[in-house]
């Protein structure tokens, strides 16, 4: 879908006059008005990007004046839009700010009232609860609003770059920077929603406990499944989810600070053999990842040093992840190997405050990562930073969802020649300022994704609550099972060192959103819809459970006050931002801001462009241009015409399985041909079980005990007919060579399989041709029996 019907389909009612006019600015880009020029362009400036490009022959050029009028055009229609924006962001506050007292004043009512009195009625909570919806829904329009006009300014910049060879760009980022209206996340807004929709749902009572839940684990385990969540959905899904549970705060009585959503994790491995790396990615048995992490900024002076352990189902184990904490002042002395376990632990024993056992099994965990550490090589080797908005009820892991934004992963090496980290365990030149635009491109990767992680603990059987289904199985997430940070980030910024990849990375540059597949998302009350389009994910039609988690325990929140500092993916498109080489005016002017590619219809208005800067030329180039649009147009028809003419082959329709509907609900799941990059390969996880290799085991056992029946009735046939003849012998012949030929057979399928089950490589596991091809050999051995038996009884 090209923007322009993208924006119009997505108008929200209230907003609507507001809105950046993205037509008239198109339109305008056409009314050059210029003198016409008489020489031809020169291909050659315009790829160097060296100033302005000569236009074509009797094509009228862009003429200062044209310039003047459409920069007064595009700064008007940004103060529209950066005016609406924050009259509505003011009106949103003031609305939390009189639903707050309204809230305070019936909660008081249940808290406050005697034991005779009469608490409010179920209709004060339910008005409450009716405005806080549709304050909700507020945001939610909003952040669409501001979502949407961030791309169409970037849009029409770029197009007008490309069309007028004027280099808008550097000076609207300044103009930008003046009224910043996609500056705004909301995640106040959504921390405050949170708590007064929490005290509503449960009438004044809401669960109670420490915000840390399980802080007292050292080892725990817990079911997550993974999900990425495209720039466009964030804030509707952290409305949806808050609607249930509310945000995890850690200290409700401290303001909302970005920084202290902020986590930062440090990965080790050997950089010569990666066993980390490919041990985590293949989930072999006992595979390891050793990462120190922190919460808040680098002033932080707790380091957790964690290790996670991958344990197959069948060993009866779950997977684990076990951490200690330590001061940041004795990291460097305890990798080293100068300062023992024993002394980290020797003040906590003194003081008392744990348990001997909890200190012994965390001077046990202490001494074993050392020991790794020392006798492996292991160095820092990437950095995962992201903002965490946590939600849960306190004191109640049941049910927990996280969804990290910003995710970044940096490099931590001392490899190619560049000291980053040099001795110390990490490296010192950046901190949690994203997006880090001081580090160099390769020294960097910026995940266009949010990730968002469902934890449930549930009773064997027992089914997951109805809406967290439903958020699961929309078009607002994408699933992406056993997905880690630490793999991701490693397998991108080593290309050269890594030739095992995970199975996500060539689906990177595919659009992620979806279709609405089923009425879910932010809703208003009936009467009170403000979209005259809709107020739902924005359409595009452009072209198992995880034990291994890459998020924090309950009791590991101690700096996690629920919501990531930048949730709006529209914002600063250069933490997100695929680089946009059309975007750019030349290799030396600096681009704070990329244009981030939200809707990915540049082909179609790429050719619109080709099609009207033929117009301006006019002539036979122009009618050959048109003659290929609609040759294209009129191609793609008749394909669709006749495919659905032409009789051919069905398949029936096949139920869908338990694991496909978890993660895709009843949304159609579109199958695609990977090929890996040269010299790399794709590992796709495979579990493996004992039951695997033992049913391996009983086919070959299986074609075996065939073979000797085939065998045996070929010798029978040979020596114990009553009349040996020359047909008898050729019969016997046949069935000896099939017996063979069936032993073969099944003794390479056999290794065949053993070998790929053992490098968990996937592969064809059913016999497509064998079975078949011995059947019929069999038949046709009975058969000629059959007629050289007939023969020599003079039958025929």
């Amino acid at each position: 879908m090209k923007f322009g019907e993208q924006l119009r389909s997505s108008v929200i009612r209230e907003y609507q006059w507001y809105y950046i006019d993205y037509d008239k600015l198109k339109d305008e880009l056409k009314n050059a008005s210029g003198p016409p020029a008489d020489s031809e362009p020169n291909p050659s400036d315009s790829k160097k990007g060296k100033g302005k490009s000569k236009p074509a022959k009797n094509q009228k050029t862009w003429s200062e004046e044209d310039e003047q009028r459409f920069i007064s055009m595009l700064y008007s229609e940004l103060e529209k839009v950066y005016t609406k924006t924050k009259v509505k962001q003011s009106e949103i506050q003031r609305r939390i700010a009189v639903s707050d007292k309204e809230v305070k004043q019936v909660v008081s009512k249940v808290t406050e009232r005697g034991l005779t009195e009469q608490g409010p009625p179920e209709e004060d909570f339910m008005l409450l609860e009716d405005d806080l919806s549709d304050i909700i829904a507020d945001v939610h329009d909003l952040a669409k609003f501001v979502q949407l006009n961030y791309t169409g300014f970037y849009k029409i910049i770029k197009k007008h770059d490309k069309l007028t060879n004027w280099h808008l760009r550097p000076s609207f980022d300044s103009a930008l920077k003046r009224k910043p209206f996609y500056n705004e996340d909301f995640d106040s807004e959504v921390i405050r929603l949170s708590k007064l929709y929490d005290l509503v749902r449960t009438r004044g009572n809401p669960v109670k406990g420490d915000s840390a839940a399980g802080g007292s684990q050292g080892s725990f385990v817990r079911q997550t499944t993974k999900y990425w969540v495209h720039p466009d959905n964030i804030t509707e899904v952290k409305l949806i989810i808050l609607k249930h549970l509310p945000v995890l705060v850690f200290n409700a009585n401290k303001e909302f600070d970005a920084a202290d959503s902020a986590i930062t994790s440090i990965y080790y491995d050997n950089t010569d053999k990666w066993d980390l790396y490919e041990g985590r990615l293949k989930k072999t048995e006992g595979a390891e990842a050793i990462r120190l992490r922190w919460y808040g900024g680098m002033q932080s002076d707790q380091i957790f040093v964690e290790r996670k352990t991958h344990r197959e189902d069948w060993t009866g184990e779950q997977s684990v992840k076990a951490r200690f904490s330590m001061k940041e002042k004795n990291v460097n002395a305890y990798l080293r190997g100068d300062l023992l376990p024993q002394a980290i632990f020797e003040k906590a024993r003194k003081e008392g405050k744990k348990s001997a056992k909890q200190l012994d099994e965390d001077e046990q965990l202490a001494r074993e990562i050392q020991y790794s550490v020392l006798t492996k090589q292991y160095k820092p080797v990437c950095r995962s930073f992201y903002h965490r908005t946590a939600f849960q009820l306190p004191a109640d892991a049941r049910v927990r969802i996280s969804l990290d934004t910003e995710l970044t992963m940096t490099r931590e090496d001392n490899l190619d020649g560049r000291q980053r980290a040099g001795d110390n365990w990490r490296r010192m030149d950046i901190g949690i300022d994203w997006p880090f635009n001081q580090l160099p491109d390769e020294d960097i990767v910026r995940f266009p994704y949010a990730v968002l992680e469902v934890k449930l603990q549930t009773q064997h059987g027992q089914e997951p609550p109805e809406w967290i289904r439903s958020l699961i199985a929309s078009h607002l997430v994408e699933a992406v099972p056993k997905f880690s940070k630490f793999i991701h980030g490693t397998a991108s910024m080593f290309p050269t060192r890594i030739k095992l990849l995970p199975y996500w990375m060539p689906q990177m540059d595919v659009d992620i959103r979806k279709p609405v597949s089923h009425s879910f998302g932010i809703r208003r009350r009936a009467g009170m819809s403000s979209a005259s389009g809709t107020t739902s994910d924005d359409d595009d039609t452009e072209a198992d459970t995880d034990l291994d988690e890459e998020s924090e325990d309950e009791g590991g929140a101690r700096h996690n006050h629920g919501t990531n500092g930048r949730s709006s993916g529209a914002r600063n498109g250069t933490a997100l931002a695929i680089g946009d080489t059309e975007g750019q005016t030349t290799e030396t002017v600096p681009m704070l801001e990329e244009d981030f590619p939200l809707y990915d219809s540049d082909n179609e208005e790429e050719e619109d462009d080709r099609l009207e800067e033929a117009r301006r030329v006019g002539g036979l180039p122009y009618y050959t241009a048109l003659a290929d649009k609609y040759t294209k147009v009129v191609g793609r028809k008749a394909v669709s015409v006749l495919s659905a003419l032409v009789p051919h082959p069905r398949g029936s329709a096949v139920p869908r399985s338990n694991r496909t509907q978890m993660f895709f609900g009843n949304q159609e799941v579109s199958t695609k041909r990977i090929k890996a990059p040269k010299g790399k390969k794709i590992y796709v996880p495979v579990r493996v079980e004992p039951k695997v290799y033992f049913a391996a085991e009983r086919t070959f056992l299986s074609w075996l005990e065939f073979s000797i029946y085939i065998g045996t009735i070929a010798v029978t046939l040979l020596n114990f007919g009553t009349k040996p003849t020359i047909a008898s012998l050729i019969v016997s012949g046949m069935f000896t060579l099939l017996a063979i030929f069936a032993l073969c057979y099944s003794v390479g399928t056999y290794l065949y399989r053993s070998r790929a089950i053992r490098e968990r490589r996937v592969v064809k596991f059913y016999d497509k041709y064998g079975t078949t091809t011995l059947c019929l050999a069999v038949f046709c051995g009975v058969v000629l029996n059959f007629v050289f038996e007939g023969r020599e009884r003079n039958v025929w």
